[in-house]
């Protein structure tokens, strides 16, 4: 459940507010762009991660985003304050409100920003995930950009919790390994005979995937010696094959995969565990850096 208060275009409103209207375009069509950032110690962890990501697919999505990250990011902060939510999860939405046949009339804006805060969810030591084949298609254009078009998701991932699991690893049409319902997704390679490497592979943005801020972080940030995180195609023979298996999201951090339902995977914990800690400690320095910058 979200906390009391919300962010609405440059205003702190009681979440019982009634600030919508049925004829805002994006709200009936999905046409609309969001992110879900970790708020940490009063930080919004990685902000300009998800501030750039947003941009670029507001612009995809033909959908105004006329603020700074400076800027945003020091409104959304007002909602922190407002629901003392300095360690909470922040969902940021942009609704487009017109065009079309169905806009409201005496509409005066072009969009809607929106902006909740909720209490950190307890994801458990790891996770159990079904497959779901043909739900990425690779091809469109518009695949790994974050719209508020989610019902798709939301349904898979409703019929996972009914079949006992967690979470549904979802293939493209070509039944290469592309993400889950929000969540990146990563397998751990055995080292490497000749040079002892161990390679932690995720799927390419060609397979359809989200660029997840955690999966960009654990790619061009993240940095432990002997281990090398790198894109590359996967099948699920790739991930039978793998020693270990791990999720990503801003949300969960790194969660290893205990089971995939219909094929069997190993659960090597060592390197998942190392990149975690690395992962947490990068965070713990960006939340340092920023609390000690002037206000």
């Amino acid at each position: 459940m979200t906390h009391p208060f919300l962010y609405h275009n440059g205003q702190i409103r009681p979440a019982t507010d009634d600030l919508l209207r049925p004829g805002q375009v994006g709200l009936m069509n999905g046409w609309g762009v969001f992110s879900t950032v970790k708020v940490v110690d009063g930080v919004l962890f990685a902000f300009p991660r998800h501030w750039a990501r947003m941009h670029r697919d507001a612009e995809l999505l033909r959908v105004g985003f006329p603020w700074a990250p400076a800027q945003l990011e020091s409104e959304l902060l007002r909602l922190v304050e407002a629901n003392h939510a300095h360690n909470s999860t922040m969902r940021i939405v942009v609704v487009r409100n017109r065009g079309g046949m169905w806009e409201s009339p005496g509409l005066d804006r072009d969009l809607d920003l929106i902006a909740f805060t909720t209490d950190r969810r307890d994801w458990g030591g790891a996770c159990r995930l079904g497959i779901v084949p043909n739900a990425r298609f690779a091809a469109n254009p518009f695949s790994g950009a974050k719209v508020t078009s989610w019902a798709m998701n939301l349904v898979y991932y409703e019929q996972a919790h009914v079949r006992g699991l967690d979470e549904v690893l979802l293939l493209n049409e070509r039944q290469e390994v592309s993400e889950c319902t929000s969540a990146n997704v990563f397998a751990v390679q055995d080292p490497d005979p000749a040079t002892g490497v161990i390679r932690v592979l995720t799927p390419p943005l060609s397979a359809g995937c989200l660029p997840g801020v955690t999966r960009d972080l654990l790619l061009e940030a993240i940095r432990l010696p002997g281990i090398e995180v790198r894109e590359q195609t996967l099948t699920l023979d790739d991930l039978e094959r793998a020693a270990g298996l791990f999720i990503s999201s801003s949300t969960r951090a790194l969660l290893p995969v205990a089971e995939i339902e219909g094929i069997s995977i190993r659960t090597e914990s060592d390197v998942t565990g190392r990149l975690l800690n690395a992962y947490l400690e990068y965070e713990r320095q960006y939340v340092s850096q920023k609390s000690a910058q002037p206000s």
